[in-house]
């Protein structure tokens, strides 16, 4: 490899590593929000393979208004650290491999065939493009 080549893949590296640094900011803040909490650890929600937060199942109009205004929040991250570095959905699909893998034990998140799985103490289930 050469050294520009080694140069611009360790500059990517990093931009991606401050870019999915800044998802996990606005994560930590969502957890802050005892609604929130409550409602990831009683399996009302869980995170989906698109890196935005769903509704599982069917759920009260204040569930729902909570995971709207949380996506809502998460776009308008995507949307600025992607500009200038790739598509929203690129940057969304990036967060959501870390986010699942992040998901605790009993936590529900989304499968690559789409299915709500419950995290076990295994590895969950991830899209085979993660890294």
């Amino acid at each position: 490899m050469t050294k520009t080549r080694f140069r611009i893949t360790v500059a990517l590296m990093g931009a991606a590593a401050l870019v999915l640094g800044a998802a996990g900011v606005a994560v930590a803040q969502e957890a802050r929000d005892p609604a929130y909490a409550a409602a990831r650890s009683s399996g009302q929600v869980g995170e989906q393979r698109d890196g935005y937060l769903g509704v599982v199942g069917s759920q009260s109009a204040a569930v729902q208004a909570m995971v709207r205004d949380l996506n809502n929040k998460r776009r308008a991250i995507y949307t600025e650290k992607a500009a200038g570095k790739g598509t929203i959905e690129e940057y969304a699909f990036a967060t959501a491999c870390r986010l699942i893998a992040q998901t605790a034990p009993g936590e529900k998140y989304q499968a690559p065939d789409g299915s709500w799985q419950t995290r076990t103490a295994a590895a969950p289930q991830r899209d085979p493009r993660c890294p």
